[in-house]
């Protein structure tokens, strides 16, 4: 039988972000404090959002979506990542990096619809605020929503369907620190252009598309505030919007370079640095971001440890 026609390997081996064991002690102590924040940080813009009547709006409702994929996103990745720094066999099961692969581009897939999505909120708020209950009632934000949750996980489907099907027959070590499609199916015994190709189109429709529709979005939504007469408005205006946009600036900038290089075939340190900052960075960031820009999620958590405190 062909040997490039059978899988032989049952386990890879994740190189990581270093081979030196002081810099992987330090660097197991600086991602446990990421984890830890990304994990306080969005776990309670989800509270917040469930548990202030303030904050029941579409607005927050598409944001504690943010935060609870976000809880995902860097959970499918840094807990793997943090065994890896402290074992002297950096091993994952094939079983194992399947399921990466799949969390992790699903998750990925559905921030881009997600963040498109709260774009058009925005829009919709600013540009005609007198329809903007009826245009984004419940039952069309659950849709929205939901929509971007399919569309990430279909998108994640087809990509490691694709990668399962290759065949692979050593060597087996990863480039990366943790099991990504294009660093993946570069260890396949078999032509990957076909998977490079379907990637590249891929990415066109989930990345892309979205993102230059936020950008005619916000065009608009500019227009529209530099036409409102009191500078108080605009600058009210503005703010929703500015966290907003600093988000997707540090989320697409990366996921671009990664993902819309059509020629790439290696996976050098930058590879590694940019998908470290729109999977572990910028997850942590956007709580932060997003709470220290909003007065009311301020005054939210101002509330509940108030109310933390007289219960005691």
């Amino acid at each position: 039988m062909d040997r490039k026609n059978v899988t032989s390997v049952t386990e890879f081996i994740l190189l990581g972000l270093s081979t030196q064991l002081k810099t992987q002690t330090a660097l197991f102590g600086v991602f446990l404090i990421c984890y830890l924040i990304t994990l306080l940080g969005n776990f309670l813009i989800v509270l917040l959002s469930k548990v202030d009547p303030r904050l029941d709006t579409p607005m927050y409702f598409f944001l504690s979506n943010l935060s609870f994929l976000d809880i995902c996103y860097t959970s499918s990745i840094i807990p793997k990542m943090l065994v890896n720094f402290l074992a002297k066999r950096k091993s994952i099961s094939f079983p194992g990096c399947a399921a990466q692969m799949f969390i992790h581009l699903a998750l990925g897939g559905t921030e881009c619809y997600l963040l498109m999505v709260m774009a058009y909120d925005r829009y919709v708020a600013i540009c005609s605020p007198l329809h903007y209950t009826n245009i984004m009632n419940k039952s069309v934000c659950i849709q929205l929503a939901t929509g971007s949750w399919l569309g990430g996980i279909l998108n994640s489907m087809v990509h490691t369907v694709l990668a399962l099907q290759l065949p692979y027959c050593g060597p087996n070590v990863i480039n990366h620190f943790f099991c990504e499609v294009p660093a993946v199916i570069e260890l396949a015994c078999k032509d990957i252009s076909t998977n490079k190709t379907v990637i590249f189109m891929c990415a066109i429709v989930v990345v892309m598309i979205p993102f230059f529709l936020i950008l005619i979005t916000y065009i608009r939504i500019l227009s529209a505030i530099l036409k409102i007469r009191s500078a108080e408005g605009r600058k009210k205006a503005f703010s929703t919007c500015a966290s907003h946009l600093i988000v997707v600036t540090l989320f697409y900038g990366t996921i671009i370079f990664m993902y819309m290089r059509p020629g790439s075939s290696t996976h050098s340190d930058q590879d590694k640095m940019s998908t470290l900052f729109y999977s572990v960075v910028t997850p942590m960031l956007n709580p932060i971001i997003y709470s220290l820009r909003n007065k009311d999620v301020k005054e939210a958590l101002i509330k509940l440890m108030m109310n933390k405190a007289s219960a005691q």
